[in-house]
């Protein structure tokens, strides 16, 4: 019993000389023991449908569901990883993403065969620089570069709009996923479409925009009203600046032509100062290229532009100003309270990891650190209190009072990956910041 006293009592005093609350440890401490239970490894595929992969992997849950390589997930899992010292593991993540982008085209959801019909925001180029950066291996950085060009054609060729900015989702869909993504829409929206009078045309449209709405990694929500094909997302194209930037760094490393991607990250910069940026509101908002017309959404997908400096100072204050709108107790909310048609997972009162680091890695980028340090110390607190009443972390909360009920699609699985990360991230900056 005194040995177990003395052991708390020296990591509560560790934890405060390290600037940590002793539950913030607490919980850096749970991570740190459960990363090794996300890890799978399969080297050829599975009769159920898992693809093989050269490397071992993480996957989101360390029980439960999800248990595959996931895309978007993998970028804000690897900043954990890589912050906690497991930088061969962020680096098999990423070889194993390359090693799909170069199979495929394209980088899928995630390493099913299912998931072969769609991908995730595009954050290889960010993951290759994350560890390059904590390896400066120059040859793996020469070795990776072609795999992100493969990458980059595809979204430049598969997922162009008429503005010359990029959206999700496929100009046609087979007939079989067409009818597979109508079925399972109808049964989650509770209806029958065919019933509803909807012909052939309309049908396929839906299967469209479901996928390109699951390939946005927010599925779903009210910012794309449910025609996510016919938008531009703010952070979509936000991501492939950053990718553009990150592939000039990656050239001018290697003795290639920067120049070229410095070029394609200018003229896109002028196309979201053109379409996303409303003048009037002075805010920015998502492009329906198809209407015409700015999308009426206020979201978080905003922090985008200045995670991955887009904007210029004045702009930036712009976004800035759409915080109060988003901000609550208990963090950040995915899209600002309304009177929604559905309860969408990706919307208010949902607050998800990956938003809130992007939100304040931006706010840095910026100098707005008041803003940065209120909202991460607000999502370690409400992480930190529900870790406390269950023992677990999760993939999404209440941004009001950092409880379980939230508006879902499907029944909150508990989560390391992105929420793991973020933690360890937040927690880095406010332990830095001191």
């Amino acid at each position: 019993m005194r040995n177990k006293l003395f052991i708390v009592l020296a990591s509560v005093l560790l934890a405060a000389a390290c600037g940590q609350e002793p539950d913030t440890a607490a919980v850096r401490a749970y991570i740190a023991r459960s990363w090794d239970a996300t890890l799978r490894f399969n080297s050829s595929d599975t009769p159920d449908s898992l693809i093989g992969l050269p490397r071992p992997y993480t996957v989101p849950c360390a029980e439960g569901m999800f248990n595959e390589l996931y895309y978007w997930d993998t970028f804000f899992t690897n900043e954990g990883l890589i912050a906690d010292g497991r930088i061969q593991a962020a680096e098999d993540n990423v070889e194993n993403v390359l090693y799909l982008i170069d199979k495929y085209g394209f980088m899928p959801n995630g390493n099913r065969l299912w998931y072969l019909s769609r991908s995730q925001p595009p954050y290889a180029a960010l993951m290759v620089e994350k560890v390059y950066e904590a390896t400066a291996d120059t040859a793996w950085l020469r070795r990776a570069f072609p795999i992100l060009e493969k990458e980059y054609a595809f979204w430049m060729r598969e997922r162009m709009s008429t503005t010359g900015l990029n959206r999700y989702g496929w100009n046609e869909v087979p007939d079989t996923l067409a009818e597979e993504f109508i079925t399972t829409a109808g049964k989650r929206l509770g209806c029958d479409f065919r019933r509803m009078g909807w012909d052939a045309e309309r049908l396929r449209k839906f299967a469209l925009d479901c996928i390109a709405e699951c390939e946005s990694g927010w599925d779903f929500n009210p910012r794309f009203e449910r025609r996510c094909s016919d938008f531009c997302p703010i952070d979509l194209n936000a991501t492939l600046y950053g990718a553009e930037m990150a592939m000039a760094r990656f050239a001018s490393v290697l003795g290639k032509d920067s120049l070229i991607w410095t070029r394609r990250a200018e003229i896109r910069k002028e196309l979201m100062r053109k379409f996303f940026l409303d003048p009037e509101k002075k805010a920015f908002f998502d492009y329906d290229y198809v209407q015409g017309r700015r999308g009426e959404v206020v979201s978080a997908a905003v922090f985008s532009l200045l995670f991955n400096k887009v904007l210029s100072a004045d702009e930036a204050e712009l976004v800035r100003g759409m915080l109060p709108r988003l901000e609550y107790p208990a963090g950040l909310a995915v899209c600002a309270d309304a009177d929604y048609c559905y309860p969408y997972q990706w919307s208010y009162p949902n607050a998800w990891p990956p938003t809130t680091w992007l939100a304040v890695r931006g706010l840095l980028n910026y100098g707005f650190d008041a803003d940065a340090r209120r909202l991460a110390e607000k999502s370690l607190s409400a992480t930190v209190s529900l870790w406390r009443k269950s023992g677990k972390l999760w993939e999404k909360m209440n941004c009001t009072d950092a409880s379980m009920p939230v508006d879902r699609e499907y029944d909150t699985p508990e989560m390391m990956g992105w929420t793991a990360g973020v933690f360890i991230m937040l927690d880095e900056y406010i332990k830095n910041s001191i």
